[in-house]
């Protein structure tokens, strides 16, 4: 063979190689694992929802979904990182209500619409629940404590402007009662301190007591929604207490705006398969997490719509103390 029929050779396997090097570092998606954030602390429902889910699509990726919690500003560090991220399906956000919250009461500037909407998975009403040694087994014992006492009872909840702090502050007003207000990073936070004896009550939801509620260290005395909760059927609803009171916490997936369309599709249709794992399902049983399931379509239509219902509550009642 010629010497310049071996260049010819070695200069065609050089680019074959260096073609086959691009792909490789480039690849189809996912080609390295995929952060997903959760913007509250551990033990909290959006967490426990974003460990399920990343277990669930273990099996429908090819790479792992990482979590990892960066908690604070109720919920609006972990949201600004992953909007201000590079669009392209590495970091990804287990969105909360927050999001349509935190920009109209002036806590960061991040908003739903700074994001791309991939499922929405989950809703759970807001619940009050007191330790199970309380002075109150009633909703109304616990209003009449709150009314003889104002300022006195504390509240807690997953940090200012969060979807908790909002539903005590909305229950203020429909009440006239007047609590005090404490704020955690993250509802697992608030539930444990509340279990420790630390603040008198909490507002989250009931899946997030559900835990310390079975082993008999919680009790609930009433939940913010239409029907009563499924596991939690003896606890009544505000509604029928005659206070009309219904909001709730959702969470669902998304990444930053902009994402590539091949990717928002990979992602889609890998959690569509991932929500009928059983891993998936018996961790949002186990705890009663509600199940909500639309696509991205329903996830922004809600998105748009909730933030002009906060947009409005803000300029009624006070969602920042």
């Amino acid at each position: 063979m010629k010497r310049r029929d071996i260049l010819k050779m070695a200069g065609a396997l050089g680019a074959t190689a260096s073609n086959t090097l691009t792909w490789a570092q480039q690849g189809a998606y996912p080609n390295r694992p995929i952060e997903l954030v959760v913007s509250f602390g551990a033990g909290g429902g959006t967490d426990v929802l974003a460990r399920a889910l990343s277990e669930g699509l273990r099996t429908h990726l090819p790479q792992p979904v990482t979590v990892n919690n960066k908690p604070g500003a109720s919920g609006s560090i972990g949201m600004t990182d992953v909007a201000r991220s590079a669009p392209d399906g590495y970091k990804l956000i287990m969105l909360t209500v927050e999001a349509t919250i935190l920009s109209h009461i002036g806590i960061g500037k991040v908003n739903n619409q700074d994001f791309t909407p991939i499922a929405r998975l989950n809703f759970d009403p807001s619940a009050i629940t007191v330790r199970a040694d309380a002075p109150w087994n009633t909703l109304e014992e616990f209003l009449d404590a709150a009314r003889k006492k104002p300022g006195e009872v504390s509240v807690g909840n997953a940090g200012p402007g969060s979807i908790w702090h909002v539903a005590a502050t909305a229950l203020e007003a429909k009440t006239g009662i007047k609590v005090n207000h404490i704020g955690f990073q993250g509802a697992g936070p608030a539930v444990l301190a509340l279990a420790g004896g630390h603040v008198d009550s909490v507002a989250v939801s009931p899946a997030e007591v559900s835990t310390q509620v079975q082993a008999g260290k919680l009790k609930i005395l009433g939940v913010m929604s239409e029907q009563r909760v499924k596991g939690f059927e003896k606890v009544p609803t505000f509604k029928e207490k005659g206070i009309d009171l219904k909001l709730g916490a959702w969470r669902g997936l998304a990444g930053p705006k902009d994402m590539p369309a091949n990717v928002v599709q990979t992602l889609v249709a890998a959690v569509n398969k991932a929500v009928n794992e059983p891993v998936y399902k018996n961790a949002l049983d186990k705890l009663n997490l509600g199940e909500a399931f639309g696509d991205a379509a329903t996830f922004k239509a809600m998105m748009d719509q909730d933030s002009q219902f906060f947009k409005a509550l803000a300029t009624k009642i006070d969602l920042k103390g």
